[in-house]
């Protein structure tokens, strides 16, 4: 049965991204009732630090050399999550900006998904090439500003940037982005920019 996950990357019960993230899931569920939802809380997720054998794994992979057992284990960890990234048929990441741009620990996630011969390869002559397929990525970015036009009060969105070149870098170069803005400010304005996020889900063209 294919797979839609979603990546929370909000600690907030009641944040925005969160909302507007399960109205995306359930508009998609909706759309293919073949679809089986998995979810990923980051914030409850025990994700592996980027240390130790983990680190000696990665290096031992870049450097073609066998891993030892401490290092076949910490390494089977990062495997087993870009092989869950990987079976997914569809992904939706909900995630609010933090300081222009992402939480650390979705930042932490894609770290440890971008790996060596697992969702890239290198190759001295042709350089870096990605090695996840295509498949539909939607991403619901709330912030605090409206940056539909451009930097909101001065402030710049580095998130969306950084996603779309972060996953196109493993492969995953179909995304849409549903901005949700502001989330904070006078009272009309903050309803309607969750509004036409809203509006937005639930204008997705439905796919197979």
């Amino acid at each position: 049965m294919p797979v839609l996950l979603h990546i929370d990357a909000s600690p907030r019960e009641d944040s925005r991204s969160r909302r507007v993230g399960e109205a995306l899931v359930a508009r998609r569920l909706a759309d293919r009732a073949d679809l089986r939802l998995v979810r990923l809380d980051l914030w409850a997720a025990d994700l592996p630090h980027m240390d130790g054998a983990t680190l000696a794994a990665k290096y031992a992979r870049l450097a073609g050399k066998p891993h030892d057992k401490a290092e076949a284990r910490a390494w089977s960890v990062i495997e087993a999550l870009v092989a869950d990234l990987d079976a997914a048929a569809e992904v939706v990441i909900s995630t609010p900006m933090w300081n222009f741009s992402i939480p650390y620990r979705l930042k932490h996630y894609i770290d440890l998904v971008t790996q060596p011969g697992l969702s890239f390869s290198f190759d001295p002559a042709s350089g870096y090439s990605p090695r996840l397929a295509e498949r539909p990525v939607h991403v619901v970015l709330a912030s605090a500003g409206d940056y539909r036009f451009g930097p909101s009060r001065g402030r710049p969105d580095l998130a969306t940037p950084y996603l779309r070149e972060a996953l196109a870098f493993i492969g995953l170069s179909d995304v849409t982005f549903t901005p949700v803005g502001p989330t904070i400010g006078a009272p009309n304005e903050v309803a309607a920019g969750l509004a036409r996020a809203l509006d937005q889900v639930a204008a997705l063209e439905p796919q197979s």
